[in-house]
């Protein structure tokens, strides 16, 4: 498959590749190096990852806004090579309390920061191909964070420190690749569409305004990964309570990992069958993860979240791709904006569910968090079809087809 792919298409897989086992050689670390390292409580690891989430949600939001007023050349390089000076500084100042949060939190900024800039870089420069590129980049970066996790474990054992230079390390080095990439392409390459200033001068209210093309995916997107968070907060404290391995959960993960790899064309035939449209795959994907939870409620037992595991994997692989490709598609030259909204909305669902559904495992167990994933997964099927409808009405309106565009 990745043969097709032009050279410089495969150069910028590698690079992304070895910035996604950066970022996950550090992130499983952090409550640990706050509760090993730093000899604070589990209530102080949870405040750090809160701001760096809180970061992170700033980041998409910013980063979108900022593409064309900047241009994506500074933006992308600029906030990954802030992103690598905090992470070099990390290690000095980690025994600085309140010093390591507020760094925390602009690391989780600047990271955030390049995404939606990076997914528009994406979308402008192969749109030929954009759909198909975001999957691969979407596996690729699985893989790295695959490969990132299972070294981070051993990195952990020699130096918490060394876990995060070298997230830093592979921070700089993107920012280098980018920095010649973007040189030889020549100016412009990622800004292809509308033109710069009249996406640069338009009204921040005038393109929220337009709800129809992000406000539902985006809120689908936020409910999904607040369900999502039962893996953290119900299943995780559940394997430990009951007595099971705490391998049995990396297990799950593991499973994942594979699954994203492997299921390629499992999910190709789903497409192909059932869901050959951006809007049917959201739906689709919604309704894996609804499945997925309900397995879990159903079974509490270890073959209950395999079954829920592999359900909810091909919902991920179906949702992680199609997001950036419709915003992509419709957005135009101000579908940096919309990805890094899509993309702080979405956040959001990561930052509220491990403290709902932490609250709600310690009252009453497993049932009530796989009660609640099941019910924002329903609420997520209907934001989706709303989502497809209130888009087909938009296609209709503008005197195309349904079917002829890849939103409808």
């Amino acid at each position: 498959m990745l043969a097709a792919y032009p050279k410089e298409i495969k150069v910028f897989l590698l690079a992304s590749l070895i910035n996604a086992i950066g970022s996950a050689l550090m992130w499983p670390l952090i409550s640990m190096f706050v509760f090993d390292e730093l000899g604070r409580s589990m209530a102080d690891a949870g405040l750090v990852i809160l701001v760096q989430s809180l970061g992170g949600i700033a980041g998409q939001l910013l980063g979108g806004a900022l593409y064309h007023r900047i241009g994506v050349k500074r933006l992308i390089i600029g906030s990954l090579a802030l992103n690598a000076a905090g992470l070099f500084l990390l290690p000095a100042v980690s025994h600085a309390w309140h010093v390591f949060i507020v760094l925390m939190g602009l690391i989780g900024l600047f990271n955030a920061l390049s995404m939606p800039a990076i997914q528009a870089f994406v979308g402008f420069r192969f749109a030929d191909r954009r759909g198909e590129l975001y999957n691969v980049i979407y596996v690729a970066n699985n893989i790295g964070v695959a490969v990132g996790t299972a070294l981070s474990g051993f990195l952990a054992a020699v130096s918490y420190s060394l876990s995060f230079v070298l997230n830093g390390v592979t921070a700089a080095v993107f920012a280098v690749f980018f920095l010649l990439y973007l040189g030889r392409v020549g100016k412009g390459a990622g800004d292809s569409g509308p033109p710069k200033k009249r996406a640069a001068d338009a009204r921040v209210w005038t393109l929220l305004a337009d709800v129809r093309l992000y406000l539902f995916m985006a809120l689908g997107g936020m409910l999904i990964n607040l369900g999502n968070s039962i893996w953290n907060t119900g299943v995780s404290p559940f394997i430990i309570e009951h007595g099971m391995s705490k391998q049995m959960y990396g297990f799950l993960w593991t499973f994942n990992g594979i699954l994203i790899f492997v299921a390629q064309p499992l999910t190709s035939l789903i497409k192909r069958l059932a869901a050959g449209t951006v809007k049917a795959q959201l739906t689709a994907s919604a309704v894996f993860y609804l499945a997925g939870f309900a397995a879990i409620l159903a079974a509490h037992s270890f073959p209950g979240m395999v079954l829920g595991m592999f359900l909810t994997t091909l919902g991920e692989m179906l949702i992680a791709p199609a997001i950036p490709a419709f915003l992509s598609e419709n957005g135009g030259a101000h579908a940096p904006f919309y990805l890094g909204l899509a993309g702080g909305i979405g956040s959001a669902g990561r930052v509220v569910g491990p403290y709902v559904m932490g609250g709600l495992y310690d009252g009453g167990g497993l049932t009530p968090v796989a009660w609640l994933a099941v019910v924002t997964a329903a609420m997520a099927v209907g934001s989706f079809v709303a989502h497809g409808a209130v888009n087909r009405r938009r296609v209709m309106a503008a005197g195309a087809r349904p079917g002829e565009t890849l939103h409808t």
